[in-house]
């Protein structure tokens, strides 16, 4: 290989590296939240300067890269994701680390049933497994799975809209769970935003593989339309 075709493979195990270590913080937030384990979650907590170390080295090896090799086509534009996904990722740790503090400030305990009657567990199975196809697909730079996030975003997003009606009918039943409840509305808003991470750098993915630009598309199609009718 060309030492910039090394350099490349370097960046691309940075990121897959990355990338586990923010799915784990993800996991660890919601075992320490389904047992409302205190000290998993400072663990969460600690392992977030892990996360940020790792954004800080991959955007420095992308600038050495960029000064290096003045890199073209396909190399470019997988440069020029990696930096985006690199936030994203960074991104979806402050999520985990977000959810994580409210475990270590919270007095109450997560009832289960609250949990899943919210749709909570839910959401967060799927948010997971949506990071982890994330990662699978630019892995393989499979296109195909990287456009299925899209859709499967669409269900952490009704779970979000519906959850401020689901949360007012657990604090109805009980007002004593008012505190909990609130807590769970926000990490349901913390899960959506993982989607939402997750769809950007699908988008990243199918732009560096078939240099397709899709930020901005849908808005701008229906704009288009709008103009049309």
């Amino acid at each position: 290989m060309t030492p910039l075709e090394n350099e490349i493979t370097a960046l691309k195990k940075e990121l897959i590296s990355m990338w586990i270590l923010v799915q784990s913080q993800l996991n660890k937030a919601k075992d320490a939240m389904v047992q409302f384990d205190k000290d998993l979650a400072r663990e969460v907590l600690i392992k977030e300067k892990r996360v940020n170390a790792f954004e800080l080295k991959i955007d420095r090896d992308c600038e050495n890269i960029f000064a290096l090799y003045c890199p073209v086509a396909v190399d470019l534009r997988f440069l020029l994701a990696a930096l985006k996904i690199n936030t994203n990722l960074e991104r979806i740790g402050d999520i985990a680390a977000g959810i994580a503090l409210y475990i270590v400030e919270s007095s109450v305990n997560f009832d289960v049933k609250a949990l899943e009657s919210t749709s909570l567990i839910r959401m967060y199975d799927e948010a997971v497994n949506i990071l982890i196809d994330t990662r699978t697909a630019f892995e393989k730079e499979d296109t195909v799975l990287a456009r299925s996030i899209f859709k499967r975003d669409d269900v952490l997003d009704a779970i979000n809209e519906n959850a401020p009606l689901v949360v007012a009918e657990v604090i109805k039943a009980d007002m004593n769970s008012i505190p909990e409840a609130l807590y769970i509305l926000s990490v349901i808003r913390k899960l959506e935003r993982v989607g939402d991470q997750s769809k950007n750098i699908a988008e990243e993915i199918i732009f560096y593989v078939e240099a397709k630009i899709l930020k901005h598309l849908e808005s701008s199609q229906k704009h288009i339309e709008g103009e049309e009718d």
